[in-house]
């Protein structure tokens, strides 16, 4: 079994399932319960980043880093007009969902 801290590269409902099989009679959404198997969690930042500019740039370059991180990508950073428009819509529109705690939806 893997700890929350495992560096895996299982999605979110893989590990909430692998740690609480049953946690849709638990729960009623995937993120309660990653948020309280702490598999996520929230992040308080300062006054001064709650401007959506300053909290989106954060959040792009972190899904960008992610990116680079899970597909082992070496090459030096592409600057954001380099990524094509459609993944800076997903990117932008993923991180809206979460910021309202919502979940994106799949088309």
């Amino acid at each position: 079994m893997t700890t929350p801290e495992h560096n895996d590269r299982r999605n979110l409902r893989e590990q909430v399932e692998t740690l609480l099989p049953s946690w849709q009679s638990w729960y009623p959404s995937l993120f309660d319960a990653a948020a309280d198997l702490g598999l996520i969690r929230a992040r308080v930042c300062a006054p001064s980043l709650l401007m959506l500019s300053h909290r989106h740039a954060s959040v792009q370059s972190e899904a960008i880093q992610a990116f680079n991180e899970q597909w082992c990508v070496e090459d030096e950073p592409q600057p954001i007009s380099a990524i094509p428009e459609s993944v800076q819509r997903h990117i932008r529109n993923s991180a809206r969902h979460l910021q309202r705690g919502k979940r994106p939806q799949r088309r």
